[in-house]
């Protein structure tokens, strides 16, 4: 519905898990890649809503937004299996780049959003990246912070930052959030609109700013 479709749209299987990866490809003018993922499978605990549909939901959206545009990196929005079974769909991924894996100039992660403001896992981030983040929140005018989450879990970014690419993580968790996290609580009613809606216009201006500066 967002308009990727036929050759644009591919689902790549995994081993081991029924549901694939799905990649979505948004053409641009070099042979440069910047990778935009989010993983779509849950605990079910609760609904899943935050962890992580937040994410994944953004993904058409942010493909929209990026499309009406000429851009300088091809754009892969990829929506990852099995990252709750061990990172499995970003493994299964990253693997399958192969010698793909110079072109790919940056990764993107997405995961838990909504929760509050934007937050960026700044202890598993390129500087560079962490960098640019400042410089498209301080243009717009929105509120990002640092919230390193080490001790709660892992996340698909970090496939792709163990062959050495660079990558960040844009989530929501706070103190005062982590109770939604794999709980029953993990429902629509979790989700903070306004917060979300500003965490999309940050992360597509961000992209925008990738673009031009990578």
């Amino acid at each position: 519905d967002a308009g990727c479709s036929g050759e644009k749209l591919l689902e790549q299987p995994v081993k081991g898990l029924k549901p694939p990866n799905l990649i979505c490809t948004l053409s641009g003018s070099g042979e440069s890649v910047i990778v935009v993922g989010a993983h779509f499978d849950l605990v079910e605990k609760g609904d899943g809503v935050v962890d992580n549909w937040s994410g994944a939901a953004l993904l058409p959206s942010l493909y929209q937004g990026m499309a009406g545009e000429p851009r300088r990196h091809t754009f892969r929005f990829v929506s990852f299996s099995g990252e709750e079974r061990g990172l499995v769909g970003s493994r299964a991924y990253v693997q399958q780049l192969g010698k793909g894996l110079d072109a790919v100039a940056a990764m993107v992660n997405l995961d838990t959003l909504g929760l509050a403001e934007s937050e960026v896992w700044v202890s598993h981030a390129d500087p560079q990246l962490v960098r640019l983040m400042g410089i498209a929140a301080k243009a717009l005018k929105l509120p990002v912070t640092e919230m390193n989450v080490d001790r709660i879990g892992t996340t698909d970014s970090e496939p792709f930052r163990e062959k050495k690419i660079p990558a960040i993580t844009i989530h929501s968790l706070t103190q005062q959030t982590l109770t939604v996290l794999h709980s029953s609580k993990d429902r629509i009613q979790a989700i903070h609109k306004d917060e979300y809606y500003r965490t999309y216009r940050l992360v597509l201006a961000y992209l925008a700013l990738l673009d031009q500066s990578l």
